[in-house]
């Protein structure tokens, strides 16, 4: 195994409140509380980062349209996508809202900086703008006028505007790619991003007049920030930069986020970082779309569905299973219902659910003394489920833990234990439980609540990475009912 790192800080995209949250934001979320707590199972200090992105015209116009008051409108909202993650299981260590005080404050404490080290001057600014994406488009990116990704008619906007020396970082940030070849990932969103920069940058405008929804600029009071500039500054303030824990945990080992944000977190965010001094993130890991029948799941597209109905109907583990064995994280990867029954009846019912109970109903049984020598673990590649997680491989990981499950379920087959009896028997259950315990550790990432209830069924305590391996049987048998439930 890779040896143990000391600390391990991971954050996701914040979710822009103008809309309720979808199975496209859980997607992201999942995976990455995934590897927040494949982390922790190593033995590394964690800090999980996930939020709200509440500022900015977008939000303000949702309001407007549902005739809310705008802090009642981003409060509601914020709370639903907290309560969502927490249906969903998520361990995130802090759940930002860029309109907390201590952000507000940061950021303004940040931009002070980088105006102090004169990479802010004041200009006017004429552009096409497209309101969902919150997004400047230039005529190569959008010649129709028309936004690539909302597919709506873009808005010229023309105002007096403070503009960042995002130019000045062309060269450095080139440079920073080249020795930081792991920065961008995966590798085809890299080629992308630089031949971008190699086309030359212009600055950016940073700052907003029109309107009055945001953090409000330090140098000037008739201009708020731009909604991006102050997004990209949670990944810090959420540390409370430059003190407190933003000395432990930053710089972030992984910053993940939708593949249409890749520009905002590989090219403006490490400029911003350049500007004030920081050290750059370790990786931005920009993952594909959900789509259902091939389009984007989105809420301007109106093809949403809902996580909370989801984990409802089916169980958060179930959704939570389907979603990383289903779709390699760097791919798009189209939603569906059937496929996630077809998950839940073939994997956890058959081979998970149906292991357990088997196990469980033997041993109950069984009045002997459970004891003898591994005959599984040459099934299990600890290294392999590893290597997978260090690669964002969730899709295969899950599938490294399944084979030993199978291999598990065979050995049962082989053995048949039905027909033995005292010390040899002893000896096969001693390996199913053990095999199980296991099991229950490695699917933690994945299902912690199906973990959890492994746990009380075998009378045993939650355990980490270095307790797989087979050891002496401590557990009391509890049987209780069926893990999951076949679908009709």
């Amino acid at each position: 195994m890779s040896s143990f790192k000391k600390k391990f800080y991971i954050t996701t995209a914040i979710d822009y409140v103008n809309a309720k949250p979808h199975i496209g934001h859980a997607w992201e979320k999942i995976v990455a509380d995934a590897l927040a707590r494949w982390h922790r199972l190593k033995g590394d200090d964690v800090f999980f980062l996930t939020g709200t992105d509440e500022h900015g015209q977008k939000v303000l116009r949702a309001a407007e349209e549902n005739g809310i008051e705008i802090k009642k409108f981003v409060d509601g909202l914020a709370k639903e996508f907290k309560n969502s993650w927490q249906k969903l299981d998520i361990s995130f260590d802090r759940f930002i809202r860029t309109t907390d005080p201590d952000h507000e404050k940061i950021v303004q404490e940040f931009i002070k900086k980088i105006f102090e080290n004169g990479d802010i001057y004041k200009g006017e600014y004429e552009g096409y703008y497209c309101v969902p994406c919150e997004t400047f488009y230039t005529e190569t990116e959008a010649p129709d006028k028309i936004c690539p990704v909302h597919k709506k008619p873009l808005e010229l906007l023309k105002e007096e505007s403070y503009f960042f020396r995002l130019s000045k970082y062309q060269d450095k940030l080139l440079d920073f790619y080249k020795k930081n070849p792991e920065f961008i990932s995966p590798i085809h969103r890299r080629d992308e991003i630089i031949n971008r920069v190699k086309e030359g940058l212009k600055d950016l405008s940073i700052t907003r007049k029109a309107i009055k929804w945001g953090v409000p600029f330090p140098v000037d009071k008739d201009f708020v920030l731009y909604v991006w500039v102050d997004a990209l500054l949670n990944y810090i303030t959420a540390l409370g930069w430059p003190k407190g824990k933003f000395k432990k945990y930053w710089p972030a080992d992984l910053q993940i986020v939708g593949k249409e944000i890749n520009w905002f977190h590989t090219v403006i965010w490490p400029a911003m970082l350049f500007s004030v001094g920081v050290e750059q993130p370790k990786k931005v890991f920009a993952h594909g779309w959900l789509t259902l029948e091939g389009q984007k799941i989105s809420k301007s597209l109106g093809n949403i569905i809902d996580p909370i109905y989801l984990a409802e109907k089916y169980s958060a583990d179930a959704v939570r299973y389907y979603i990383i064995r289903q779709i390699p994280f760097g791919e798009d990867g189209d939603f569906s219902e059937k496929a996630l029954v077809e998950r839940i009846n073939g994997e956890l019912v058959a081979d998970l659910g149906n292991l357990v109970y088997r196990v469980l109903t033997l041993v109950e049984k069984f009045k002997g003394k459970i004891e003898g020598k591994d005959e599984l673990s040459q099934n299990l590649n600890l290294e392999k489920i590893d290597e997978y997680f260090e690669k964002l491989e969730l899709h295969n990981a899950v599938g490294e833990i399944w084979n030993f499950i199978r291999a598990t379920n065979k050995y049962i087959n082989e053995k048949e234990p039905w027909k033995l009896k005292g010390k040899e028997l002893g000896n096969v259950l001693y390996n199913l439980l053990e095999a199980v315990r296991i099991i229950s550790i490695l699917i933690t990432p994945f299902m912690p609540e199906s973990s959890e209830r492994i746990n009380e069924q075998l009378g045993v305590k939650a355990g980490s990475i270095k307790d797989c391996k087979f050891k002496e049987w401590k557990g009391k048998i509890k049987k209780g009912k069926y893990l999951f439930q076949k679908i009709e």
